[in-house]
């Protein structure tokens, strides 16, 4: 199921460029912007957001919606009372604007359901709250594998020097996330994209990637040479 995401805004320019954020760590998403009322004064319009969700149906199977304020949900609300035929193919999110933008795109071209797409948006704000910065202690001794009973890890410096910034933390969350093992980065989850920019990992910094289970030694070998090739893509 391919899924778009719907960026209802009271400001065009706020909804483009979080669109944009979001386009650059899922290129191959639809995203539409549903923002602004007709002259380009600051507001949100029902028509201008069923065109835009009817526009993402035409290119999609389904649709998220994410709204900036308030007043941005009664109207999408409206427009869904309106489209009777839109039930059960769009989902409005109660999450953070930009935060859920993001992680519903990483989502979305992971190729994840409807149901999954929009709660990876309403998660974003506890993700994104979490004090993660620090992570985990790194294993003893520079590069090889370390292993604890099913636990393997290794230590990696990142060659990019922007660091994991927002479009080499999406390379890498999704190749976590189609490995289907368990995988962190300095103790957090590296399938998440948000986790990993609270990191705030910088080019020349040292992490530990480490996993658990089955396939984990495979997994950890393919992260560490993710990172070791600077996440071009």
């Amino acid at each position: 199921m391919t899924v778009a995401l719907v960026l209802v805004s009271h400001s065009v320019r706020l909804a483009e460029g979080a669109a944009e954020l979001a386009g650059q760590m899922a290129p191959d998403v639809v995203l539409q912007v549903g923002a602004g009322v007709p002259g380009g004064a600051l507001g949100t319009s029902l028509d201008v957001v069923r065109d835009a969700v009817a526009a993402a149906l035409r290119d999609a199977d389904g649709a998220v919606v994410l709204t900036d304020l308030g007043s941005a949900v009664l109207t999408v609300e409206s427009a869904l009372e309106l489209e009777g035929s839109w039930a059960g193919r769009v989902r409005l999110a109660q999450a953070p604007f930009v935060e859920g933008a993001v992680a519903a795109a990483v989502a979305a071209q992971q190729d994840r359901p409807l149901g999954e797409v929009a709660l990876a948006a309403e998660a974003a704000a506890a993700q994104f709250g979490r004090g993660a910065r620090g992570g985990a202690r790194a294993a003893d001794g520079p590069g090889g594998l370390e292993g604890g009973p099913g636990r393997v890890s290794a230590r990696v410096v990142v060659r990019d020097p922007l660091g994991l910034h927002a479009r080499p933390a999406a390379l890498l969350a999704r190749a976590v996330a189609d490995l289907g093992v368990p995988v962190t980065v300095d103790g957090v989850d590296a399938s998440s994209v948000l986790m990993l920019l609270q990191l705030g990992v910088r080019g020349g910094r040292e992490v530990e990637v480490a996993a658990q289970g089955p396939g984990a030694e495979g997994a950890v070998r393919e992260v560490v040479a993710l990172i070791e090739g600077g996440l071009e893509g």
